[in-house]
């Protein structure tokens, strides 16, 4: 059951770099733009692009390298000690997440313009979250089937 919830991400992921995070303006009058992980990652790429390929890497790259070494590992491709180094991708794509909300909060907190967390944000989280949970729930996987099945 974790494989396939696992390869599902395959598929949420790149929805939630499409779909928007948050909406925002300038002033409550105006219309608000869509922003994505995707979206803003174009606007860094042509104002910071350090900023943006460290944005990359987060949000795209270590998530996706994370979900195939676990496919490997749970398709017996890869041997399970490579488990922890797996995980600690994982952990890497957490960051993006505490960035946005740091974001979001800054962008209230200075009144200038408005913004609302789109459906996005919280689809992004969950693949965030369920990735985490799946690698932890795989690295007790040995321990609860027991000695005969520990060589796995």
């Amino acid at each position: 059951m974790l494989k396939y919830a696992n390869l599902a991400l395959f598929v949420l992921y790149p929805i939630a770099w499409t779909a928007p995070l948050m909406r925002a303006g300038l002033l409550p009058l105006f219309s608000l733009s869509e922003i994505s992980v995707l979206s803003g990652i174009a606007a860094l790429w042509r104002s910071d692009i350090f900023l943006a390929l460290v944005v990359v890497v987060f949000a795209l790259v270590a998530p996706m390298l994370k979900l195939g070494g676990l496919a490997l590992i749970q398709f017996g491709r890869l041997p399970r000690k490579h488990l922890p180094l797996i995980n600690a991708l994982g952990k890497l794509a957490m960051a993006d997440i505490f960035l946005v909300a740091v974001y979001v909060t800054l962008i209230k907190g200075m009144g200038v313009g408005r913004i609302e967390t789109g459906w996005g944000l919280y689809l992004f989280t969950f693949c965030v979250l369920a990735s985490l949970a799946i690698g932890l729930c795989e690295g007790r996987k040995p321990a609860l089937k027991g000695p005969s099945n520990a060589s796995e």
